[in-house]
């Protein structure tokens, strides 16, 4: 490990167990072992099949003195050995998984694909499971076990563990949530949140799909770095209103804010849009809300996020 990095960040172990998303590779145990004794993921090289390394690492959230252990899935991009780029990605309040046990969400997957395609790592942080939830959508909102207090301290930690990789340049580490992942960047991207300010990592760029805006223009936005929110206009869940407040408000560098006329939650997929009549959150509380994709703000909000990505 780099000097300037070891006097920086403190150590911490962390397990790694090799996983295929898609299909098993035959050599994945012995290359598991090798990174889990060394530190280190292995680089994959092109034409593999993408691979993820589940990894362990502890959240600043403590419970009874002690420290959630975080769970997460530790995408790297192919090609050289060298300090990259890498971006935390926060699911929303569904959680990671889609179908199939242990199997990320196709967004998830779609994404982080997405990131390497740009030499950028990705890491998939599960901040239910360690805490034995499977998901928030159909629980009101007060009653929740986990909260964004608990998800800003995820994604302070996540941070850490980037910045302590010899294969992740810390000066270029980002923050990409969708809905309630989407608060979760904007409290841990927060300067008046005292934990945010105090923490020693700061990203350099961050990225909310239509987040819950409401909390932190209540607190107030200093942003502790570029932000771009991507807002569907028909949100019926988060609504786009409380999320041009706090860009307008904010303290300087300002979020980019980019909406789309007619899109619901969840624009960025190709599902088609259905009434979820199980939330009880949203605009019309009992009501239910819209969730589905919209093509042209998928292809959209896919080009402004590249765009956003290459200017940082």
């Amino acid at each position: 490990m780099p000097a300037t990095k070891a006097h920086r960040f403190l150590p911490r172990s962390c397990g790694a167990t090799l996983l295929a998303l898609g299909c098993w590779l035959a050599s994945a145990s012995m290359t598991a072992a090798t990174a889990q004794t060394q530190g280190q993921a292995p680089v994959p090289t092109p034409g593999q099949p993408q691979t993820a390394i589940v990894v362990e690492f502890e959240s600043l959230d403590r419970r009874h003195g002690t420290a959630v252990l975080l769970k997460a899935f530790w995408l790297p991009a192919a090609g050289p050995a060298g300090p990259r780029p890498a971006v935390a990605l926060f699911h929303g309040c569904g959680g990671p998984y889609g179908p199939g046990p242990g199997r990320l969400s196709q967004r998830l997957r779609d994404y982080a694909a997405l990131l390497n395609e740009q030499g950028m790592h990705a890491l998939v942080v599960d901040s239910l499971t360690p805490r034995g939830e499977r998901e928030l959508c159909t629980q009101r909102i007060g009653t929740r076990a986990v909260t964004q207090a608990h998800r800003r301290l995820d994604a302070l930690a996540a941070l850490t563990w980037l910045a302590r990789r010899d294969d992740v340049d810390d000066r270029r580490i980002g923050l990409l949530g969708w809905s309630h992942g989407g608060s979760t960047v904007l409290a841990a991207t927060n300067l008046r949140q005292r934990d945010v300010a105090a923490h020693a990592v700061r990203p350099a760029f961050a990225i909310a799909f239509y987040p819950g805006c409401d909390a932190e223009l209540a607190r107030g936005y200093e942003p502790s770095g570029r932000l771009l929110m991507l807002i569907g206009e028909a949100d019926d869940w988060t609504p786009a209103a409380p999320c041009r407040s706090l860009a307008q408000m904010a303290t300087e560098p300002r979020p980019v804010i980019e909406t789309y006329p007619g899109a619901f939650h969840g624009f960025d997929s190709t599902a088609p849009v259905r009434l979820r009549r199980d939330v009880p959150n949203g605009v019309n509380p009992g009501q239910g809300v819209h969730v589905g994709g919209d093509a042209q703000a998928l292809r959209l909000s896919r080009e402004r996020l590249l765009r956003f990505l290459a200017e940082h």
